[in-house]
């Protein structure tokens, strides 16, 4: 069975790779076999990304809602894995969202995922043999609802509903689509949430497996989903969160 999961020959784009869950992903992905470009807007972590895997990770350094991002994806010769993980979160009540807010988080997690989508998958198909995989860096909040969590949640809902349309779409050219939908995970952008310890009670007592997610646990979705293990899902969210959204 392992054969199945190597990614040997296979080019992968990773977006919001400098830090957490992106990171991760690059270095999994990596350890497959694949040859990843890493996407994130901070230098410094993408260097030592490549300082690490040397030529097996391409940098580039520049925001995903950049119009040359886009230009720079559509001019590879060719993409066989998109990973869509950039995006970001601004937790405050409802009736205290500024229109900035809500544009920021709209424009990152639902815009720019949605073109850096269409343009991964016009490369995709210039291949002789169309193929490819698309993984949609969702939520557990794309299937449920959180206080202080509003926007994000519609956003994630976003993702969820774009994931389906994409793979219904594009199955008859090869190119299956799928999301992953992790519970709260420890990160450097969620550490600082978990120094308060009403909000670490909390999440810890929502997670029937009694315990916060890691990066590991995602990589895992991720290396599944992406090999010839899962040939036959598409469409698919994969729910990483401990048992959260079963109760």
């Amino acid at each position: 069975m392992l054969p199945l999961f190597s990614l040997e020959g296979r080019v992968a784009l990773v977006t919001g790779a400098g830090k957490g869950i992106g990171r991760a992903c690059v270095e999994s992905l990596v350890a497959a076999g694949a040859e990843v470009i890493a996407v994130a807007r901070t230098a410094g972590d993408l260097e030592q990304l490549r300082d690490r895997f040397g030529a097996r990770v391409e940098p580039w350094v520049i925001d995903v809602r950049d119009a040359d991002f886009l230009r720079r994806i559509e001019a590879m010769p060719a993409l066989h894995i998109l990973v869509n993980n950039a995006g970001t979160n601004a937790p405050m009540p409802f009736v205290d969202v500024d229109p900035e807010t809500l544009a920021k988080l709209v424009s990152l997690n639902v815009t720019a995922a949605f073109q850096t989508a269409q343009a991964a998958v016009r490369v995709m198909l210039k291949a002789a043999q169309p193929h490819g995989v698309v993984i949609n860096m969702s939520s557990q909040m794309g299937h449920v609802g959180s206080p202080n969590r509003t926007v994000y949640c519609m956003t994630k809902h976003a993702i969820e509903g774009l994931t389906k349309a994409m793979a219904v779409e594009l199955a008859p050219q090869g190119i299956r689509v799928n999301a992953i939908a992790p519970t709260f995970i420890e990160t450097p952008m969620t550490r600082p949430m978990f120094e308060n310890p009403a909000f670490a009670a909390m999440v810890q007592n929502n997670i029937p497996l009694g315990r916060v997610g890691t990066v590991d646990d995602v990589t895992g979705a991720l290396l599944y989903l992406v090999s010839d293990a899962a040939r036959m899902v598409t469409g698919h969210s994969l729910v990483v969160d401990g048992g959260w959204t079963a109760q």
